[in-house]
């Protein structure tokens, strides 16, 4: 038979990827600094458009998209979260 629990919130801070505060989440996160007019770790699409960031965590390199969410977690790492957890 299984309990139930309830689980603490967490404050966290965070800084969402959009074109509008490029410098803010680039100062923020130490990531897609522009270099020759494009991010550096950038995400692209087919036709080599820009379309987020490659974000290095503690599991590894994951995509983060326009709107993500770049979070810092507990141990000064980040993260790519999706806007719809928060």
């Amino acid at each position: 038979m299984s309990d139930k629990y309830r689980k603490k919130p967490v404050v966290i801070e965070a800084v969402q990827l959009r074109w509008d505060n490029w410098e803010e989440m680039c100062d923020f996160a130490g990531v897609g600094k522009l270099e020759d007019g494009k991010p550096q770790g950038a995400h692209l699409n087919g036709d080599l458009n820009v379309i987020g960031l490659l974000i290095p965590t503690l599991e590894g390199v994951m995509k983060a998209e326009q709107d993500d969410y770049i979070i810092k977690g507990v141990k000064g790492e980040f993260y790519p979260c999706k806007p719809d957890i928060f």
